[in-house]
Protein backbone atom coordinates (compact mmCIF):
# COMPACT_ATOMS: atom_id res chain seq x y z
CA UNK A 1 0.00 0.00 0.00
CA UNK A 2 1.09 3.19 -0.75
CA UNK A 3 1.14 6.20 1.76
CA UNK A 4 1.87 10.54 1.11
CA UNK A 5 0.98 12.11 3.85
CA UNK A 6 -0.77 9.96 6.32
CA UNK A 7 -3.02 8.78 3.88
CA UNK A 8 -3.54 5.45 1.42
CA UNK A 9 -2.62 6.41 -2.28
CA UNK A 10 -4.52 4.36 -5.50
CA UNK A 11 -1.96 3.49 -7.62
CA UNK A 12 -4.21 4.12 -10.49
CA UNK A 13 -5.40 7.53 -9.59
CA UNK A 14 -3.17 10.76 -10.30
CA UNK A 15 -2.22 12.83 -7.29
CA UNK A 16 0.10 15.46 -6.40
CA UNK A 17 2.61 15.05 -4.46
CA UNK A 18 5.10 16.59 -1.38
CA UNK A 19 7.19 18.87 -3.66
CA UNK A 20 3.32 20.00 -5.56
CA UNK A 21 3.85 18.17 -8.70
CA UNK A 22 1.16 16.89 -10.02
CA UNK A 23 1.58 12.96 -10.54
CA UNK A 24 -0.11 10.85 -13.46
CA UNK A 25 -2.45 7.96 -12.95
CA UNK A 26 0.19 5.58 -13.69
CA UNK A 27 3.48 7.09 -12.36
CA UNK A 28 3.57 4.91 -8.95
CA UNK A 29 3.63 1.70 -10.97
CA UNK A 30 6.28 2.67 -12.96
CA UNK A 31 8.50 5.15 -10.76
CA UNK A 32 11.27 3.59 -8.71
CA UNK A 33 11.65 3.07 -5.05
CA UNK A 34 13.69 5.93 -4.96
CA UNK A 35 11.60 8.73 -6.64
CA UNK A 36 8.72 7.77 -4.81
CA UNK A 37 10.73 8.22 -2.17
CA UNK A 38 11.96 12.11 -3.39
CA UNK A 39 8.04 12.12 -3.66
CA UNK A 40 7.64 11.88 -0.18
CA UNK A 41 5.35 8.38 -1.15
CA UNK A 42 6.36 5.42 0.81
CA UNK A 43 5.25 1.79 1.11
CA UNK A 44 3.90 -0.43 3.56
CA UNK A 45 2.44 -3.68 3.79
CA UNK A 46 -1.56 -4.12 2.94
CA UNK A 47 -3.34 -4.85 6.04
CA UNK A 48 -4.41 -8.25 6.66
CA UNK A 49 -7.80 -9.09 5.96
CA UNK A 50 -10.72 -9.39 7.91
CA UNK A 51 -14.13 -10.40 7.41
CA UNK A 52 -16.36 -7.20 8.35
CA UNK A 53 -19.29 -9.12 9.34
CA UNK A 54 -17.87 -9.99 12.33
CA UNK A 55 -14.92 -7.54 13.12
CA UNK A 56 -14.48 -3.88 12.87
CA UNK A 57 -10.45 -4.19 12.60
CA UNK A 58 -7.08 -4.68 13.98
CA UNK A 59 -5.84 -3.43 17.11
CA UNK A 60 -2.41 -1.43 17.58
CA UNK A 61 -0.79 -5.08 18.91
CA UNK A 62 -2.42 -6.92 15.31
CA UNK A 63 -5.94 -8.43 17.67
CA UNK A 64 -9.24 -8.51 15.91
CA UNK A 65 -11.49 -5.73 17.38
CA UNK A 66 -14.71 -8.43 17.09
CA UNK A 67 -18.56 -6.67 16.96
CA UNK A 68 -20.72 -6.78 19.85
CA UNK A 69 -21.86 -11.33 20.07
CA UNK A 70 -25.43 -10.06 21.11
CA UNK A 71 -26.33 -7.73 18.27
CA UNK A 72 -24.65 -10.21 15.88
CA UNK A 73 -26.43 -13.25 16.93
CA UNK A 74 -29.78 -11.47 16.76
CA UNK A 75 -28.98 -10.08 13.18
CA UNK A 76 -27.63 -13.89 11.80
CA UNK A 77 -31.00 -15.24 13.36
CA UNK A 78 -33.28 -12.65 11.45
CA UNK A 79 -30.86 -13.16 8.27
CA UNK A 80 -31.73 -17.62 8.74
CA UNK A 81 -35.58 -17.11 9.09
CA UNK A 82 -35.43 -14.26 6.60
CA UNK A 83 -33.67 -17.23 4.01
CA UNK A 84 -36.06 -19.46 4.90
CA UNK A 85 -38.70 -17.86 3.83
CA UNK A 86 -37.13 -16.77 1.05
CA UNK A 87 -37.17 -20.62 -0.07
CA UNK A 88 -40.39 -21.30 0.73
CA UNK A 89 -41.83 -18.74 -0.28
CA UNK A 90 -42.09 -19.91 -4.15
CA UNK A 91 -44.49 -22.40 -2.62
CA UNK A 92 -46.69 -21.55 -0.27
CA UNK A 93 -49.15 -21.27 -3.12
CA UNK A 94 -49.44 -24.81 -3.21
CA UNK A 95 -50.27 -25.16 0.41
CA UNK A 96 -52.70 -22.14 0.37
CA UNK A 97 -54.72 -24.22 -3.14
CA UNK A 98 -54.83 -27.56 -0.91
CA UNK A 99 -55.96 -25.40 2.12
CA UNK A 100 -58.77 -23.34 -0.20
CA UNK A 101 -59.79 -26.06 -2.34
CA UNK A 102 -58.74 -29.04 -0.89
CA UNK A 103 -56.20 -30.09 -3.91
CA UNK A 104 -53.48 -31.98 -2.43
CA UNK A 105 -50.46 -31.08 -2.05
CA UNK A 106 -47.47 -32.50 -3.25
CA UNK A 107 -45.66 -34.70 -0.41
CA UNK A 108 -42.66 -34.27 -1.74
CA UNK A 109 -43.04 -30.65 -1.40
CA UNK A 110 -44.04 -30.91 2.03
CA UNK A 111 -41.54 -32.74 3.34
CA UNK A 112 -39.22 -30.41 1.98
CA UNK A 113 -40.82 -27.30 3.36
CA UNK A 114 -40.29 -29.19 7.27
CA UNK A 115 -36.82 -30.43 6.66
CA UNK A 116 -36.08 -26.36 5.52
CA UNK A 117 -38.06 -25.17 9.01
CA UNK A 118 -36.35 -28.22 11.18
CA UNK A 119 -32.70 -26.73 9.38
CA UNK A 120 -33.59 -23.22 9.93
CA UNK A 121 -34.13 -24.46 14.02
CA UNK A 122 -31.05 -26.35 13.99
CA UNK A 123 -29.21 -23.21 12.31
CA UNK A 124 -31.18 -20.63 15.06
CA UNK A 125 -29.97 -22.96 17.72
CA UNK A 126 -26.46 -23.45 16.74
CA UNK A 127 -26.04 -19.32 16.64
CA UNK A 128 -27.47 -18.74 19.71
CA UNK A 129 -25.34 -21.64 21.12
CA UNK A 130 -22.02 -19.81 20.60
CA UNK A 131 -20.24 -18.06 23.39
CA UNK A 132 -18.62 -15.47 21.71
CA UNK A 133 -18.01 -13.44 18.28
CA UNK A 134 -15.24 -15.76 16.51
CA UNK A 135 -17.19 -18.83 17.67
CA UNK A 136 -20.25 -17.19 15.14
CA UNK A 137 -17.77 -16.54 12.82
CA UNK A 138 -16.47 -20.26 12.73
CA UNK A 139 -20.06 -21.38 12.25
CA UNK A 140 -21.50 -18.73 9.89
CA UNK A 141 -18.42 -19.24 7.65
CA UNK A 142 -18.44 -22.71 8.12
CA UNK A 143 -19.83 -25.65 5.92
CA UNK A 144 -22.85 -26.12 7.89
CA UNK A 145 -24.45 -22.68 8.03
CA UNK A 146 -24.19 -22.06 3.94
CA UNK A 147 -26.02 -25.78 3.32
CA UNK A 148 -29.91 -26.04 2.82
CA UNK A 149 -32.15 -28.87 1.72
CA UNK A 150 -32.63 -28.83 -1.64
CA UNK A 151 -35.79 -28.26 -3.33
CA UNK A 152 -37.49 -31.62 -5.34
CA UNK A 153 -38.30 -29.86 -8.12
CA UNK A 154 -34.72 -27.62 -8.19
CA UNK A 155 -32.57 -28.73 -11.86
CA UNK A 156 -30.19 -30.98 -11.18
CA UNK A 157 -27.33 -31.35 -12.95
CA UNK A 158 -27.30 -34.13 -15.51
CA UNK A 159 -24.58 -36.36 -14.18
CA UNK A 160 -20.78 -36.37 -14.66
CA UNK A 161 -21.38 -37.13 -18.03
CA UNK A 162 -19.07 -34.43 -20.17
CA UNK A 163 -20.49 -33.00 -23.42
CA UNK A 164 -17.56 -32.66 -25.82
CA UNK A 165 -19.13 -31.69 -28.92
CA UNK A 166 -22.22 -29.66 -29.94
CA UNK A 167 -25.07 -30.67 -32.10
CA UNK A 168 -26.45 -27.56 -34.65
CA UNK A 169 -29.85 -27.24 -35.89
CA UNK A 170 -28.71 -28.23 -39.02
CA UNK A 171 -28.28 -31.58 -37.99
CA UNK A 172 -24.06 -30.71 -38.03
CA UNK A 173 -21.99 -31.62 -35.06
CA UNK A 174 -18.80 -29.39 -34.28
CA UNK A 175 -15.26 -31.63 -34.00
CA UNK A 176 -15.25 -31.10 -29.87
CA UNK A 177 -13.70 -29.12 -27.59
Amino acid sequence: MFILRDAPLSPDVAFTDINNIQRPANWLRLASPSERAAAGVTERPDPKPYDERFAWGYREDGTLIWKDHGQLVDQWVAQTRTTANTLLAPTDWIIIREADNGKPADPAIKTWREEIRLATGVKVTAIRDTADTPALAAYITGADYPAWPVDPYSPRPAGDAVIDRVEFASGSVSSGF
